[in-house]
């Protein structure tokens, strides 16, 4: 041990407070005073990791691109549910990229653990959801309206599985990440706004749905709607 390390009583290195030594605690940008036998010390910590704002814009601009080829034929109809969907999106891109950086901190704490559980109830909701529509459903290039993506152009009404108790899995799916995203930094006001705005879009979107299935499957799809819940079972 040198002249100019010593150690404090928990046992880490600490270094006598000279000029010196206080020059590389400024430069670390961080340091805790220590008073020993041999005089006051600071004790070096661990600089905090710089966040990557300006990388998370370029993500944000390039999922959006994405989004939008996605949805360039319901932004050209505005009374579609994909317009409206089309915002669920951005909003919910918005939400992850937000709370990024606290992705996995603290990943015991209660928001967390609840965080937790609703990604994993997105990625079940959705994985039954498209094999549903793709097993059931059968679609077909032929049906449905324009606007439809392709997995949305069912040509037989899905009422089993997860359909038997919900109508719209795939949203719920959404609506279950969006709240995931959220409990990863629940004090932040920024989050809370786009989780409400992200869910306000995705009942829009669901209602508009709704509309355009009583038309395409007629009175089986009413009939449906009554014997069913919107998003979560027994509840909405």
């Amino acid at each position: 041990m040198n002249a100019q390390t010593t150690r404090a009583l928990d046992g880490s290195r600490i270094r006598p407070n000279n000029p010196t030594i206080r020059g590389i605690g400024r430069e670390e940008n961080s340091a805790r005073t220590i008073t020993g036998r041999n005089g006051v010390y600071t004790k070096s910590r661990t600089p905090p990791k710089r966040d990557a704002p300006m990388l998370r814009v370029l993500i944000f601009l390039a999922t959006s691109a994405a989004i939008v080829w996605l949805s360039r034929r319901s932004l050209a109809h505005p009374r579609s549910h994909g317009f409206y969907r089309f915002f669920a999106f951005e909003l919910l891109t918005a939400l992850v990229l937000l709370n990024a950086p606290f992705w996995f901190t603290k990943p015991l704490s209660v928001p967390q653990l609840v965080s937790w559980s609703f990604g994993a109830a997105s990625i079940a909701l959705a994985v039954e959801g498209f094999r549903l529509l793709r097993v059931i459903g059968r679609p077909s290039s032929v049906a449905g309206s324009t606007t439809d993506l392709g997995f949305e152009k069912t040509t037989k009404l899905v009422t089993v599985g997860a359909y038997r108790f919900i109508r719209h899995p795939l949203y719920s799916s959404l609506l279950a990440l969006i709240w995931c995203a959220f409990l990863k930094r629940p004090s932040a006001t920024a989050g809370l706004v786009l989780a409400v705005c992200g869910t306000g879009f995705l009942v829009a979107t669901s209602i508009r749905e709704e509309r355009e299935n009583i038309v395409h499957f007629g009175p089986s799809y009413s009939a449906y709607m009554r014997q069913t819940w919107r998003f979560i079972p027994f509840l909405f």
